[in-house]
């Protein structure tokens, strides 16, 4: 990738339509904060979404019907299929969870509206992720006219 990087529209079709499992980073129990609302809203389209938060993690928290991890590590040790790392963290935290991503064999990487890491968007594609960042799959799925994992898509 040379120069900045730009979203394709392809590769958001591929990810939104084959993923199933999504492990979400910086998943918030507070209704008022967008993770809490993304995280209800790709459930009610029928993606499986684990959320992650060391904090509510210690707490025992059940968000949304689903229980909290403190870590990628943590997850994959119930759900050893991660399709999508989904990021809701500041630009300057997001390469760790890229890099956990890549770990754990995610297929997939999604830094959310204003989470722009442009060195671990490389790091994910040379390891053969695919790659979303800046955006909001709950905009860029309507704008393709996707309502959720399709059925019938190669995984």
């Amino acid at each position: 990738m040379s120069g900045s990087f730009q979203n394709d529209d392809l590769v958001i079709q591929r990810i939104m339509k084959t993923t199933r499992t999504i492990a979400l980073v910086g998943a918030s129990k507070n209704p008022a904060r967008p993770s809490n609302h993304v995280m209800s809203t790709l459930q009610d389209m029928g993606y499986k979404v684990i959320p992650v938060n060391p904090g509510l993690a210690k707490q025992g928290v059940i968000l949304h019907g689903e229980k909290v991890y403190a870590d990628l590590d943590s997850v994959t040790s119930e759900y050893p299929s991660i399709d999508m790392v989904e990021v809701f963290r500041r630009s300057q935290d997001a390469g760790q969870f890229v890099d956990e991503a890549i770990k754990i064999g995610a297929k997939s990487v999604w830094l959310q509206v204003g989470v722009i890491d442009e060195d671990a968007g490389k790091r994910a594609v040379s390891a053969g992720l695919d790659c979303v960042m800046n955006a909001c799959p709950l905009i860029e799925g309507p704008r393709l006219g996707i309502s959720g994992p399709d059925e019938n898509a190669n995984l």
